[in-house]
């Protein structure tokens, strides 16, 4: 490719790839990660550089991890091609995490059930009602998004819930829902909402353990205020 700078432009003792063959990838910065992804620059940009621009844009790598397709494309010297190659490594390695999690994951506290789904519902820009599947042993078996918008007890139903606790064998299991203006506070709908979902639990034998409330690096749990 003559109009472009690749990685192979570099000096080779700056080079991404170089680099993550003699130190290994945990070694590299984010910068270097990212170039490697994007593979090539611009002739007037080497791949490093944009890989810096891209990363300055997003303030770091956390809001880079929830952007669009649109939201690429707008940067100059990102096409559809690497948008769609950077969306895919993002959504790839989230899965890997999620995998893993799911594979050891034992919930003994607020701050378990909080740590598990944190990084990915804090940064959603609508209210995500999640419930975790739990086993005998609190480990967690499946989760699943019930609902999308903001909270109602008319529209959360404690059905959707427990037909899936009933179909995945669930031992109990634990809600959470995410506040997009990053104040974990609950509402009176969440509070009402923890209330029938206890209710129903109790008479169908599946405790519901907790409902966490997602807030900007912090929650809150309805059960140490004392709502379950």
């Amino acid at each position: 490719m003559t109009n472009s700078l690749m990685i192979r432009d570099i000096p080779k003792e700056d080079r991404p790839r170089e680099r993550c063959l003699k130190y290994g990838p945990a070694n590299l910065s984010h910068q270097e990660l990212l170039a490697i992804l994007l593979g090539s620059g611009s002739r007037q940009e080497s791949v490093t550089e944009l890989a810096k621009r891209i990363l300055v844009h997003f303030e770091g790598i956390d809001l880079l991890k929830g952007a669009t397709i649109e939201e690429l494309t707008a940067i100059k010297g990102i096409g559809t091609a690497k948008a769609v190659q950077l969306l895919a490594s993002i959504e790839f390695g989230q899965r890997i995490h999620r995998t893993k999690l799911a594979e050891r994951y034992v919930i003994r506290s607020p701050e378990d059930g909080a740590d598990y789904i944190m990084e990915e519902m804090r940064e959603l820009k609508q209210e995500h009602f999640v419930c975790l599947f739990l086993n005998t042993k609190n480990q967690v078996i499946h989760r699943q998004t019930i609902f999308i918008g903001s909270l109602n007890a008319s529209i959360v139903h404690p059905r959707e819930v427990f037909k899936e606790a009933v179909k995945r064998s669930a031992a109990s299991i634990i809600c959470a829902h995410n506040h997009p203006s990053g104040d974990p506070t609950p509402s009176q709908e969440d509070i009402q909402v923890t209330r029938r979902l206890n209710e129903c639990g109790k008479m169908i034998g599946i405790e519901l353990l907790d409902h966490i409330v997602i807030g900007d690096r912090k929650f809150i749990s309805l059960k140490e205020k004392g709502y379950l």
